[in-house]
C-alpha cells in the first residue's frame, strides 16, 4: 500500500519540541514505506494565525532536515469544502443545528460542575420536530454521534482502544458564523490528501474517535491511527510553551546541531535494540512504529548535550565549521575572511570538551575578537618572572622560522629549564597574555592559530 503521512501545526506560535517530534515519525515513517510527507498549516484560527509563525515552521522543520512533499498545504483555502460537506452531512441526517444560546450551555456545564460529571451536550436539538426555532439565533452545526454500541480503533502504537459511543457528544462541526471547527477541517483534509496514516500525541485520542465517525458517516477510507506519548518536561509535567526548552528555537540558540537534536528526538520513545546514534539514512531505514513505547517521555537536556558533544566531537571539521558559520551568522557577529582561515584550521582542538556551538563560539574569542582582556584574577598571576619568562620567549620565538609544534617545543623546554620550573611556570603566562585567560585550548595550539605578528603583539603588551 503506498503510505501519505502528514504534520499539522497551527501558526499560532514557534514550533514545540513535541510537534518536532511527531513531525519526525510521520516523515519517517513515509520516507521508509517509499511514501509522501506533506506540510498542512491550519491557520483557521484567524485571530491568532501569523504568517511569522508559518514561516518559522516551515524553516524550522527544513533546518533539521524535514522536508515535505510539495508545496506546504494551507487549510484556510478549503473553508468552502468544509462547510460543503457539513450541508452534506446534513442532508444525510448525520448533522443538525443547534439554537442553544450561550447562557442555555453555561448553564448545563455549570449543572454538570456542581454534580461533578463532565460536560456533555444534552442534546437538545438532535430530534426538534416540536421545538420552535428561536428568532434572532444563529445556529451551530453538530454532529449526530452515534448513541448506542462502542467504536474501536486498532491504533498503531497504543493497541486496540474501545470506547463508548454513549460517551461521545454531539460535537459542533460549523460555528454560528459558518466557520468549520477542528473536528470537521482536519478529517475533511485529511481524506482530501488520502492520508492514509495520522501520527499525533495520544491527547488526540478523542478527536480520533470523534473523526473516525465523519469518515464513517461520509462512507470515506478511515486512515490508520498511531497516537505517541506525550513529551514530559524533566519535572514530570506535560510539556508547555511556558517550559524553558520547549520551542526549536531554544535548542538553536544555544548551539545545538540539527542532526543531533533529530538523533535525540528519534530516540525520545522510539528505540532499536541498543543502538543510540542514528545518521539520517539509518534512521529511514530502521524506523517502525512498533519501536515507539507507550508512556510519556521524559525531556532531558543533559543527553541533549551529551548526543551534541558526540557529534561535535566525530564530525568532519569542514561539515562543523559551516554549522558554526550558521549559527555565528545568526546570532552572534559576523568574522571576516582572516579570522575564517584560522577558525577553520583551529576547529580540531576548539571543539575539544564542547557541548554546544556556543562552547566553539567561547573557546575561539581569541581569535575572533581584536583585542583581548586579562581578568583581574589572572593579572596577578602575571608576576615578574612571569614577565621575564614572556619576553624570552618572543626572542626566541621570532628566530623560528617554520612553525610548528615539533619546532616550538625545544623553546618551552629550554625556558623550563633556565627557570627550573614545569611546563605551567612557562604555559601559563603566555595563554594568559595570548588568550585572556589561564584557562582555554592548548598553549601550542594557541599560538599556531595565531599569525606570528598578532602572537608577538599580545606578548609584548604585557
Amino acid at each position: 500500500m503506498s503510505f501519505n503521512c502528514r504534520f499539522a501545526p497551527s501558526p499560532t506560535g514557534p514550533l514545540h519540541i513535541g510537534g518536532v517530534r511527531t513531525a519526525l515519525f510521520n516523515w519517517l515513517l513515509a520516507k521508509k514505506n517509499k511514501g509522501k510527507y506533506f506540510l498542512r498549516i491550519e491557520d483557521t484560527d484567524r485571530e491568532r494565525s501569523k504568517d511569522e509563525f508559518k514561516n518559522q515552521i516551515i524553516s524550522s522543520l527544513a533546518w533539521l532536515g524535514i522536508k515535505h512533499d510539495g508545496a506546504e498545504y494551507i487549510q484556510s483555502k478549503n473553508i468552502d469544502k468544509h462547510v460543503a460537506i457539513a450541508e452534506e452531512l446534513i442532508k444525510k441526517g448525520f448533522a443538525y443545528p443547534c439554537y442553544c444560546s450561550e447562557e442555555e450551555i453555561n448553564e448545563q456545564k455549570a449543572k454538570c460542575k456542581k454534580q461533578g460529571m463532565p460536560y456533555v451536550y444534552n442534546r437538545k436539538w438532535r430530534d426538534a420536530e416540536d421545538l420552535e426555532i428561536p428568532k434572532d439565533v444563529k445556529p451551530v452545526i453538530r454532529f449526530k454521534s452515534k448513541i448506542s454500541g462502542n467504536t474501536i480503533i486498532k491504533d498503531l502504537v497504543q493497541g486496540e482502544r474501545n470506547i463508548s459511543n454513549s460517551t461521545i457528544e454531539d460535537f459542533v462541526i460549523l460555528r454560528k458564523d459558518k466557520s468549520p471547527t477542528y473536528q470537521l477541517s482536519a478529517t475533511v483534509d485529511d481524506h482530501e490528501m488520502k492520508i492514509t496514516h495520522v501520527i499525533r500525541g495520544d491527547d488526540h485520542m478523542i478527536n480520533s474517535f470523534k473523526q473516525k465517525q465523519i469518515y464513517d458517516a461520509m462512507g470515506w477510507v478511515v486512515p490508520h491511527f498511531a497516537h505517541i506519548p506525550l513529551i514530559h518536561s524533566e519535572q514530570g509535567k506535560k510539556l508547555s510553551k511556558r517550559d524553558n526548552a520547549s520551542t526549536l528555537e531554544d535548542y538553536i540558540k544555544i548551539g545545538i546541531i540539527s542532526d543531533a537534536l533529530r538523533n535525540y528526538l528519534l530516540r525520545l520513545g522510539w528505540s532499536y535494540k541498543d543502538k543510540e546514534i542514528f545518521t539520517k539514512q539509518e534512521s529511514i531505514d530502521l524506523f517502525d512504529l512498533s519501536g515507539v513505547g507507550k508512556s510519556p517521555s521524559k525531556l532531558d537536556m543533559a543527553r541533549i548535550l551529551s548526543i551534541n558533544e558526540t557529534y561535535i566531537k566525530n564530525i568532519d571539521e569542514k561539515e562543523l565549521f559551516k554549522f558554526f558559520q550558521e549559527y555565528i551568522s545568526k546570532y552572534k557577529s559576523s568574522i571576516d575572511g582572516e579570522k575564517k582561515s584560522a577558525l577553520i584550521k583551529s576547529m580540531s582542538f576548539l571543539k575539544n570538551k564542547a557541548k554546544t556551538l556556543e562552547d566553539i563560539w567561547i573557546n575561539s574569542q581569541y581569535i575572533i575578537k581584536d583585542s583581548i582582556e586579562i581578568g583581574t584574577d589572572d593579572k596577578k598571576l602575571l608576576d615578574d618572572l612571569s614577565k621575564t619568562i614572556i619576553k624570552e620567549f618572543i626572542i626566541e620565538y621570532e628566530k623560528v622560522s617554520s612553525l610548528s609544534r615539533e619546532s616550538l617545543e625545544p623553546v618551552i623546554k629550554s625556558l623550563i629549564e633556565k627557570h627550573k620550573t614545569n611546563f605551567k611556570g612557562v604555559g601559563q603566562p603566555l595563554r594568559i597574555a595570548l588568550v585572556g585567560s589561564r584557562f582555554g585550548p592548548g598553549l601550542y595550539d594557541v599560538i599556531l592559530s595565531l599569525n606570528k605578528a598578532e602572537v608577538v603583539k599580545r606578548l609584548k603588551q604585557i
